[in-house]
């Protein structure tokens, strides 16, 4: 006689990719911890911009416009970032993963926030370039509408949409080089002086880049944590917030170059 066994199943606990992109883009923004202040409070900044200036000559012509710099004073308000994770004693219990789900996440939602309105200022670059295709004429002519008078010590980022970047690829064959000093997540190549990063929330058609100068994220360091008990419900409750505002402080080194 045959024994009788149960049913068995294999249980593989996954967690999904929860990052709108892995991209950390602190590292390509100015960071001013001396933010003080509370939500709602407003701070003002000298805001710099470029008008473009050039041009396509024939021989024996001059330039008949120069690049001027001029500033605007922008008010900004400061922003309290706040998300909240409940569970219950119970489902802790039932299932661990849970909570481990939760309290991750709120790390992540938290970066994804700040990232967002990071990325947002870049797309307010008012220096403009279109270009039918993005090969190296096109960050060449980009470099060239830029405020920065010697590009050498000077890291350049442009942030592309994947399938932008397949576009590049294609656009730049060898002149796409590797440096394995920006080997980290997100680099793809440099092109003229270019550090090129797959940006997955990129907008299709649009390549935003610049320089560390042209946006700062004003912040007040670290992210508060606070725990709360409904011991009655045994319901938990964890809270994180934080304080920042991030601008757009100088609109001379940031560019959106448009492809079409």
């Amino acid at each position: 006689m045959a024994n009788t066994v149960y049913e068995n199943f294999v249980l593989a606990n996954e967690i999904e990719d929860q990052y709108k992109s892995h991209l950390d883009l602190m590292r390509f923004c100015t960071i001013d911890n001396s933010l003080v202040g509370e939500a709602g409070m407003k701070k003002k900044i000298h805001v710099y911009r470029a008008t473009d200036a050039t041009e396509k000559l024939g021989v024996g012509e001059g330039n008949s416009k120069s690049i001027t710099v001029a500033y605007t004073e922008e008010e900004y308000e400061i922003l309290l970032a706040q998300n909240r994770f409940d569970y219950y004693d119970e489902e802790a219990m039932t299932d661990p993963l849970v909570v481990t789900t939760g309290v991750r996440h709120a790390a992540v939602d938290m970066f994804n926030t700040v990232n967002t309105d990071i990325f947002a200022e870049f797309g307010k670059a008012t220096l403009t370039h279109t270009a039918t295709t993005p090969d190296f004429a096109c960050f060449v002519d980009a470099a060239a509408k830029m405020n920065v008078e010697n590009l050498e010590g000077i890291e350049l980022f442009a942030f592309v949409n994947p399938e932008d970047m397949a576009k590049v690829r294609k656009a730049l064959k060898d002149d796409l080089k590797y440096v394995e000093a920006f080997a980290r997540q997100g680099y793809v190549g440099t092109v003229a002086g270019w550090n090129l990063y797959a940006k997955k929330d990129a907008v299709e058609g649009t390549i935003l880049g610049g320089t560390r100068t042209a946006v700062t994220l004003f912040n007040k360091p670290g992210i508060n944590i606070e725990q709360e008990r409904d011991a009655d419900h045994r319901k938990n409750s964890i809270f994180s917030r934080k304080y920042y505002l991030a601008a757009l402080t100088d609109a001379t080194k940031a560019i959106k170059i448009t492809l079409g």
